[in-house]
């Protein structure tokens, strides 16, 4: 009998050990995602802070938003453009309308989506500017059947073009996939603030912008090249 308590003792010791450890294990995973939760609320309201100020003229906070986000929007404008003095202007002109335009900044709103969305139409505007140049984008064929006698001006980047058949591409879309399409792809709206706005899980959204983005190259034909560049490389 003395064997049998010295063992039921020791496993209820072990057992309150173990339960001992379980809990304090528990506890710092609880603690370690509170912590993160607080960090990620943290790195919101300062910037929502930043954007408060920016709205009421403060330079020290713009030059703040532009450190955040400066390096992200020139490798996305560099993707692009393969050039690093294009992406560089982009940059400064994206946030030289920043700065202009900081009174009509909606806090509400994602900052970064509206940083995006300005690049890409800065982006858009200096192809257009350029477009009647041989030398720009000289390596974009609109033509992708590999014909060799396709003259100069045939070869031309025409985005007039390009905007009105991509407007009539959209039309083949489902009502559903025009909008998740308008609003990641054109809009620079993530996946997860469509999917939370739509009330749908992300891999429905991730598969509807698929589906569209499937639709729209074949439509496009010749000017898939130039679709896939902006919106799915």
């Amino acid at each position: 009998s003395t064997l049998y308590f010295l063992i039921k003792s020791s496993l209820i010791t072990l057992s309150s050990n173990l339960f001992s450890i379980v809990s304090s294990f528990l506890c710092l995973i609880f603690f370690i995602l509170y912590l993160f939760g607080q960090y990620v609320l943290e790195e919101m309201d300062v910037e929502r802070i930043y954007l408060e100020r920016l709205r009421s003229g403060s330079y020290r906070d713009f030059t703040k938003l532009y450190e955040s986000y400066a390096s992200r929007l020139y490798a996305f404008a560099l993707h692009l453009t393969h050039s690093d003095a294009l992406a560089k202007d982009i940059v400064q002109e994206t946030f030289i309308k920043v700065w202009v335009r900081r009174e009509q900044i909606d806090l509400d709103m994602s900052f970064s989506a509206f940083l995006f969305t300005m690049a890409k139409n800065q982006l858009l505007n200096e192809f257009r500017r350029q477009a009647n140049s041989p030398l720009f984008l000289e390596d974009v064929v609109l033509n992708e059947s590999g014909d060799g006698e396709e003259t100069a001006i045939e070869r031309k980047l025409s985005f007039e073009e390009f905007n009105h058949r991509l407007e009539i591409a959209k039309q083949k879309l489902t009502p559903r996939q025009r909008e998740l399409f308008e609003l990641n792809k054109e809009q620079g709206i993530t996946i997860t603030e469509i999917a939370a706005k739509a009330l749908i899980s992300e891999q429905s959204v991730r598969n509807q912008l698929s589906q569209a983005l499937h639709v729209l190259r074949k439509e496009l034909g010749k000017y898939a090249l130039l679709f896939s560049l902006f919106f799915i490389g």
